[in-house]
């Protein structure tokens, strides 16, 4: 049968030939895909040990320098950047960390966020990382995964823009898509080869580092591992250790600051907008045009050309499965298939509202079917013109689908960083009012105008309620203190009579002993 070239004969990295069969320098075993060899054993094994593949390392150096040319280091701080970072920032007091954040990525930016406060040096840094991550996680799949076909994968998750976007922000949505990736390899790599223990650190790894960035994704993510690891106890033992260990500082936090782990999981859930029946399928389209979030969403669908891509995604993974049942190497490309499913089943059904970052982790697990299916594509006409012909149209393709996912890129960055530089100007007009560190702003986008401003923030409703009316009317008395609004906005009862000054898009209410310079 001819499956997407699997007719030549593969052969995994690390392999020595024992046996009539060759052995993975961790223990594991591999056949060849093609026929049976027939004649005199080799008397010597020949090894064919790699210290690194270098088409890998080719896809993970170009999604690095495509990030830091693209996105650019001098791309400000997002909104939930600021909160990030602010937690282990030593230059800005820490932001008010609603009940569904995890401390994950704050710890990740920490090395750079704690001494520096250059946006340029820790975009770099999560640039690079993340293409290490990235080349890493790829890695754990070359004994199930022939080389090209797993460069494709990585080079199809890479060349997103949402990807592109986001690997080098201090957001956990990345983070936990380089865990998924890495989990289920090293997951198949353990099922295989029980002496494997690079494989079963993997898992375990994997599974907590996508929980310590974003628990109740992780949960969903593992859901078909756990099933199916029911008849395998040690398997399921190192999931379930892998979930505890990295929701360990989130549970316990749970029971030190939110009221218990049921409280904060209820909060969670309301400032989500109450989990439940949310058709959010078509709000996910309309934030593939590049809105960052989409709450409400509303406003015109994006291009036809702009969204075709997302129709096409599950059509070629259905494909890869397809042909991967067929040559009887099912589970290496059903398995990632299903956990992408469970992974993207909450933000397309069970919330109301869309982020193109929240199915980052689905995208990277179909990635791995999806070029299965484009290999087939091409591999399917034996020779000849047929052949050349897939081959074109292929190419074709994927270079408007490139095209596409860089002028969306472009885009994004273009408005994030006006609104990013609409918040550094703001801040900048309430530093010549008078509003310096130490200072403390409330009302609208006090949080990331707050970072900016070196301030504190603190609200007193929403999804950021932190204190109350009283308590701010206090502090405005031994505080340089703002309230922000929209122009023509009304403040809160206690700053009605406060000053008002323009600054930047905003209008802030200043208090009295800050305007008469006490």
């Amino acid at each position: 049968m001819t499956t997407y070239g699997l007719q030549e004969q593969w052969i995994p990295d690390c392999a020595v030939r024992s046996d009539g069969r060759w052995k993975m320098a961790d223990g594991s075993s591999a056949t060849t895909t093609g026929a049976p060899r027939t004649g005199p054993r080799p008397q010597t094994a020949r090894p064919r040990c790699r210290l690194g593949e270098p088409r890998l390392a080719a896809v993970a150096a170009a999604f690095t320098i495509t990030q830091i040319v693209l996105v650019r280091p001098g791309l400000g701080l997002g909104w939930d950047e600021t909160v990030y970072v602010s937690q282990v920032s030593g230059q800005v007091p820490a932001a008010f960390f609603s009940a569904p954040r995890a401390r994950g990525i704050s710890l990740l930016a920490a090395p750079i966020a704690s001494w520096s406060d250059s946006t340029a040096l820790l975009r770099i840094y999560l640039a690079v990382l993340s293409g290490l991550a990235l080349y890493f996680a790829l890695r754990v799949w070359r004994a199930h995964v022939m080389p090209r076909i797993l460069a494709l994968a990585g080079a199809l998750y890479a060349s997103l823009w949402v990807t592109l976007f986001y690997g080098p922000q201090a957001m956990p949505n990345s983070w936990v898509a380089i865990g998924a990736l890495a989990c289920v390899g090293c997951y198949l790599r353990a099922r295989a080869n029980a002496g494997d223990r690079a494989a079963w650190w993997g898992v375990f790894a994997g599974v907590a580092l996508m929980t310590w960035m974003r628990p109740m994704d992780a949960v969903y993510v593992v859901l078909p591992l756990l099933v199916l690891s029911l008849r395998r106890p040690r398997l399921l033992l190192v999931l379930v250790a892998g979930l505890l260990a990295g929701a360990g500082e989130w549970v316990i936090e749970a029971y030190a600051s939110y009221g218990g782990l049921v409280q904060r999981l209820s909060d969670a859930s309301r400032i989500q907008g109450g989990l439940g029946w949310h058709l959010a399928v078509v709000d996910q389209l309309r934030s593939l045009g590049g809105r960052t979030l989409c709450r409400p969403c509303t406003g015109p669908m994006p291009s036809p050309v702009m969204t075709l891509w997302w129709f096409v995604l599950p059509l070629l993974a259905a494909l890869g499965v397809v042909v991967a049942v067929r040559a009887r190497r099912a589970l290496p490309v059903l398995l990632p298939g299903a956990c992408a499913v469970t992974a993207a089943v909450p933000y397309l059904f069970l919330i109301g509202y869309a982020a193109p970052r929240f199915l980052l982790p689905a995208y990277a697990l179909l990635a791995v079917p999806v070029a299965h299916g484009l290999a087939h594509l091409v591999a399917a006409p034996a020779r000849g013109r047929a052949r050349t012909l897939a081959v074109s149209l292929v190419a074709v393709c994927l270079a408007g689908h490139l095209a596409v996912q860089y002028v969306v890129l472009e885009r994004t960055v273009h408005s994030s960083a006006a609104n990013r530089a609409d918040w550094s100007r703001t801040a900048a007009a309430l530093h010549t009012l008078g509003v310096r560190p130490p200072c403390l702003l409330s009302g609208d986008e006090a949080v990331p105008i707050a970072f900016y401003a070196g301030c504190g923030s603190a609200q007193t409703g929403g999804h950021d309620a932190s204190t109350s009316a009283a308590d701010l009317a206090r502090a405005a008395h031994r505080t340089p203190l703002a309230v922000l609004t929209a122009p023509g906005g009304r403040p809160p009862a206690y700053a009605r009579t406060w000053p008002v000054k323009r600054v930047g898009v905003l209008q802030a209410f200043v208090a009295p002993d800050v305007t008469q310079g006490r």
